[in-house]
């Protein structure tokens, strides 16, 4: 009779230390100092995925999957150390997977250290599950607290439950009273035949009793341990026949709760399609994941909210820019905006999105245009605020169709008048003068007006602080030569006229010549990921550098390459304008005319003719020549009343006799011959009319009585024209209008 523990010789040859190791379910792992593969089981294959030879050396950098305590680790261990911890595997098949691991310290009888033991097994298996959940929940909310977008947070989640939590999971979240399937991942290599589990995106209709129904219904966690040893109704034939193909083991269903709203569901189940220790689920996986969905609907709710806010935010700097860039004759126009990424840090809200850049092109008289630039310091709402109201106002201001300098002007006033009042912490004021006087902080506006006409090709232009657009002729790419750079609006010194500050000047653009208006957040940008950071300089370099090779092709193509000119991520939010000249000459005419009323017959018929060889449309051309006839004779019948200004008579030397002064040629200065000027344009879809005069007074619609001879020009223009306006000019005033080629 033997004693319990004896042994046989056979038995005891077969034991021997490796094949011990190479049949144990555990994976274990020797090296050397160098953290050389001496020994890997045929487990630790099957664990990490990988072979010996796949995996390399350093052993603890590649199970690391890249985490930063792996130098740590063989350091401490090799000095006598023992390290025990959990950390994430990144398999060859892009799975992630959690380990629960142990490094020893190998010696020899010396007591010499030279090498490792690594011994290590999945987390969540074992006889320390408890400790394994409080690591794994922590690893849990580490990663969705990186994310604040909702694709991202559910993508998060279902990679680190597949496969190594389970083989199938679904999230499908409440769109008003619907339940909606978000996500539907399964384990590597497999997916549900079409026609059987529903896609992401379709509607889900759980029957009454359902496990899922339940869970949704009493807000609680359900678990179904083994389903041979259940009875539920199946969602559909399709979807039961598929469970019974894979061999559907065990599931359970959390409830996706926060705020005492329920969001959705998290499904998870196990099946044959992976070979496990233990193909079903027990009441310690229904607590754990019952308390994983907890954080997952924390997290789901905080990038809702933080979704809402930003689709709010974007909404708000949409509205207060442009919708759409307008198509005008003799120029090609694209625009960009982007916003400012988020910032590093949580909580930032509204103010992660909007800022304060902005652009506008603004259609002006006979075919000109207005094109603004201008950015607000600053971002967030308030930025946005003061640059919703700038925009407006230069709008507004534009239409007076006054030169640029002049806008800018006006638009500084603007700036000073809503300019916010802040006052410090204390309720005091900056100067300790007066507790109740209010701080006055103008906003840091730059802006650059610039107004084009196609016709003769001028491009006059003020500057607020701005930086100079880049000017694209034959394939060179420039500055634009800006020799008066004002400053900023809201900071020109008290007593300073805005004349002396802000500079009109005009160039003439070549035909294909292209403009590249932008604002600082183009190349002004973080840093990159080795740490690189540009200075103004050399990201202009680069941004003239790759513009420079899209410089003859579109202006979207021109748009898209300025914004990837620089590296890094952007910053701040950024406007781009592109703008390029036709190559074409716009047909134009224009004559000058006495001022006399027999002249009003000679316009007309000038009229009719160019419009005939424009081949505009007899009924248009009719309507066009008979308010051409109306604005003349208004121009006519005013110009016998008004005074031409005149030069001042200047004599060199000493004064004349008094007897001299009855000189008739020192009498009262002959009056010039008063004339107008009638300018005809033609575009693709309209005709400008503009006429000349030197009267200084602006028109304006009378209100003619029944008997009235006259007072009715001015509202037929107004009646029968798209648009029609007059403004200032050097020499007095131009009075226009605009008619469709086509009749409406």
């Amino acid at each position: 009779m033997k004693r319990w523990g004896d042994s046989t010789r056979a038995v005891s040859a077969s034991l021997s230390p490796r094949a011990v190791l190479d049949q144990a379910e555990m994976a274990v792992v020797v090296t050397d100092r160098f953290s050389n593969i001496v020994y890997w089981n045929p487990f630790a294959e099957r664990l990490f995925g990988r072979s010996s030879e796949e995996c390399g050396a350093p052993i603890i950098d590649a199970l690391h999957a890249g985490q930063p305590i792996a130098g740590d680790v063989a350091k401490h261990v090799l000095a006598g150390g023992v390290w025990e911890g959990t950390f994430e595997v990144r398999r060859t098949d892009g799975t992630l997977l959690y380990v629960r691991a142990q490094a020893v310290p190998m010696r020899q009888e010396t007591g010499e250290i030279t090498g490792m033991c690594i011994t290590a097994r999945e987390a969540m298996r074992g006889n320390e599950r408890e400790k394994d959940r409080f690591g794994l929940l922590e690893r849990i909310g580490e990663r969705l607290a990186g994310s604040l977008d909702v694709e991202e947070t559910l993508r998060r989640v279902a990679d680190m439950l597949v496969p190594q939590f389970a083989d199938h999971c679904f999230i499908e979240l409440m769109d008003g009273d619907r339940l909606v399937r978000r996500v539907s991942v399964h384990v590597p290599g497999w997916t549900p035949p079409p026609g059987t589990w529903q896609p992401v995106g379709a509607e889900i209709n759980y029957p009454a009793d359902h496990y899922a129904e339940i869970a949704l219904r009493r807000q609680e966690t359900v678990l179904v341990e083994d389903f041979s040893r259940s009875s539920f109704p199946s969602p559909g034939e399709a979807a039961a026949r598929l469970c019974g193909e894979i061999g559907l083991t065990s599931a359970i269903v959390a409830p996706l709760c926060v705020r005492g709203e329920v969001l959705g569901l998290m499904y998870l189940a196990l099946s044959n399609l992976s070979d496990r220790r233990s193909p079903h689920y027990d009441a310690f996986d229904r607590d754990l994941v019952g308390a994983i969905a907890t954080r997952v609907a924390i997290a789901l709710d905080n990038a809702m909210l933080f979704e809402e806010e930003r689709n709010t935010a974007e909404s708000f700097q949409k509205h207060l820019l442009p919708r759409h860039v307008p198509k005008l004759d003799g120029l090609e126009i694209t625009a960009r905006y982007h916003p400012a990424a988020p910032l590093a840090t949580h909580g930032q809200g509204i103010q992660t999105q909007v800022g304060g850049d902005w652009y506008d092109v603004i259609p002006l008289s006979a075919g000109r245009v207005g094109i603004v630039i201008g950015d607000v310091e600053g971002r967030g709402a308030k930025a946005a605020a003061v640059m919703g109201q700038l925009r407006a106002a230069l709008r507004a201001f534009a239409q007076d169709d006054k030169s640029p300098a002049d806008i800018l002007a006006r638009l500084d006033e603007w700036t000073r008048i809503v300019a916010p009042t802040d006052a410090d912490d204390y309720g005091c004021s900056g100067t300790g003068e007066d507790e109740d006087a209010d701080v006055l902080t103008p906003p840091l506006v730059t802006c650059q007006y610039l107004v084009y006409d196609a016709w003769s090709r001028e491009l006059s232009f003020a500057n607020a602080g701005h930086a100079p657009p880049l000017l694209i002729v034959d394939g060179e790419v420039t500055e634009l030569d800006i020799a008066e750079v004002g400053q900023p609006l809201g900071l020109r010194a008290n007593g300073m006229h805005a004349d002396f500050v802000y500079k009109e000047e005009t160039r003439i653009l070549p035909p294909g010549a292209t403009l590249v208006l932008y604002t600082d957040g183009l190349v002004d940008r973080r840093p990159t990921r080795d740490g690189a950071v540009l200075d103004n300089a050399e990201a202009l370099r680069l941004l003239r550098e790759e513009i420079a090779k899209v410089a003859h092709e579109p202006v979207e193509r021109i748009a898209e390459a300025a914004i990837n000119a620089v590296p890094g991520d952007i910053d701040d939010d950024m406007a781009i304008l592109v703008l390029r000249s036709a190559d074409d000459t716009l047909e134009s005419a224009e004559r000058t005319f006495p001022a006399q009323p027999i002249m009003v017959g000679e316009a007309r018929r000038m009229a009719a003719e160019v419009f005939a060889s424009w081949n505009i449309p007899e009924e248009r051309g009719e309507l066009a020549c008979l308010l051409v006839s109306e604005v003349v004779t208004n121009v006519v019948l005013h110009a016998a009343n008004s005074n031409v200004p005149r030069r001042a008579l200047v004599l060199d030397g000493p004064p004349l006799p008094y007897d001299d002064w009855d000189d008739p040629l020192l009498g009262e200065e002959a009056e010039p011959e008063k004339e107008f000027r009638l300018r005809l344009r033609r575009g693709e879809k309209s005709i400008w009319v503009e006429v000349f005069d030197q009267d200084l007074r602006l028109p304006r619609i009378r209100s003619a009585g029944e008997n009235d001879e006259g007072g009715r020009g001015l509202y037929l223009v107004d009646q029968l024209t798209k648009r029609w306006g007059s403004r200032p000019t050097p020499e007095g005033k131009a009075v226009w209008f605009e008619i469709p080629i086509r009749s409406r």
